[in-house]
């Protein structure tokens, strides 16, 4: 009962936030939004209203009507006549992007050129080619260079970090990563399964690689293989659902598993959202005629959102073997406990203020914002050999399935920064 009335109560905190206690500052950076996109008020708009140093300021959009809709829905102030303008606007501090996959590289160098902060949606780019033109760009070097980030949210999240610290990772075995995604969210026809704006199943749920890496802490040597399910025409070049296997430094293997068309079932029931992670055998006791070994098995519950739900299981199983050669066990015990993280507090780790209720995007608006400030935080970014990395991991999946590396925009930055 403890548990539902906990999630019931994160629920309502999460959907209607209380009002914070501090007022914006005199200096607070203010958004401005590329679309009137479905996903920016969970991810800007309402994180923003719980940070001091954040407003949104305004919004654009291809169709005037539809921003001025949307900013009237989400008490946005200012509504802009276009993109340009919104990087023109010399009150707008930073920009979220949250354009479909093939805007993002053009979108985002023009935003940087004109001196902007981005957040950036992921996937950042369309593959590795616009990723080392984009992250490697001179305009982010150097010490008043704006930050540009690419919105790996989940990577913030106090249960994310907590679970991290968990796992040996260089004694890994072998890692699972499953995203199932019910197809009611999206028909056929959604415009994440367009190829020419970089479109297909491992684009949106780019977060099974990124788990990958972020498991490891390494990048992996090779795909070993990628089946993909491609959607019906005309949007055959993109894939709805997918599995991959791929080889890791020390021997390890891993695999992952994403759905844009899975049932409600598969998230709720069956196999849901998670990933777990085993480790190599490891002789805990050595002994001259019998030694003790443990083998532990680590599982995050809903890496997504753990905000709203989620649950860490750590299995060991300890065996008590011979050591003359035979390997007769001689006994074995398992043992399994659970924890939720919803903290920094809970995790253990000090200096850092939270609230249970507190989404992924908070976690993420609030480093964000640390570092634009050049403030420390937490220690948690995604950094930009991080993305171009990511990039080069989804790549290697298409290069190994039957379907083609997304394509490359034509868009460059001239010289002097302009289109």
């Amino acid at each position: 009962m403890a548990g539902l009335f906990g999630f019931l109560h994160r629920f309502w905190q999460i959907s209607s936030p209380p009002t914070p206690q501090q007022p914006k500052t005199a200096n607070a950076l203010k958004f401005g939004i590329l679309g009137a996109a479905n996903i920016a008020p969970m991810a800007l708009i309402k994180p923003a209203k719980l940070h001091p140093e954040v407003v949104v300021q305004a919004v654009a959009a291809r169709d005037k009507k539809k921003a001025t809709a949307y900013a009237k829905k989400h008490g946005i102030p200012q509504v802009l006549d276009s993109y340009e303008d919104m990087l023109n606007d010399p009150t707008i501090d930073a920009i979220f992007i949250p354009l479909p996959n093939g805007l993002h590289y053009e979108w985002a160098l023009k935003a940087l050129a004109k001196g902007k902060h981005v957040i950036l949606e992921k996937p950042s780019v369309s593959n590795a080619t616009e990723a080392e033109l984009l992250f490697r760009s001179p305009i982010l070097q150097g010490p008043k260079a704006p930050v540009l980030l690419e919105a790996f949210h989940y990577r913030f999240h106090p249960a994310w970090l907590h679970f991290v610290s968990l796992l040996d990772q260089a004694n890994i075995a072998h890692a699972n990563v499953h995203m199932p995604i019910p197809k009611l969210l999206f028909g056929d026809d959604d415009i994440r399964f367009r190829y020419e704006l970089a479109g297909g199943a491992m684009m949106d749920l780019t977060y099974t690689m990124s788990i990958l890496r972020g498991v490891f802490g390494s990048e992996p040597e090779e795909c070993t293989g990628c089946e993909v399910v491609p959607m019906p025409p005309p949007n055959e070049l993109c894939d709805g659902s997918f599995s991959g296997t791929w080889t890791f430094p020390n021997s390890a293997t891993a695999e992952m598993h994403g759905s844009l068309r899975a049932s409600v079932a598969d998230l709720l029931w069956k196999e849901g959202i998670y990933v777990a992670v085993t480790h190599k055998p490891e002789v805990i006791v050595p002994g001259e005629y019998k030694e003790v070994v443990r083998t532990r098995k680590v599982t995050l519950h809903n890496f997504v959102q753990p905000a709203l739900w989620h649950r860490i299981d750590l299995e060991e199983e300890t065996v008590v073997r011979r050591t003359d050669g035979s390997g007769e066990v001689l006994s074995k015990t398992n043992t399994k406990t659970h924890k939720k993280v919803y903290t920094f507090q809970d995790a253990g780790i000090s200096g850092h203020d939270s609230k249970p209720y507190w989404v992924t995007y908070s976690h993420q608006l609030d480093a964000f914002v640390d570092r634009v400030r050049g403030r420390e935080g937490t220690g948690a970014w995604v950094d930009a050999e991080d993305s171009i990395n990511q990039m080069r991991m989804i790549d290697m999946a298409y290069e190994k399935s039957s379907l083609p590396v997304r394509p490359t925009s034509k868009f460059r930055l001239t010289e002097g920064g302009a289109a």
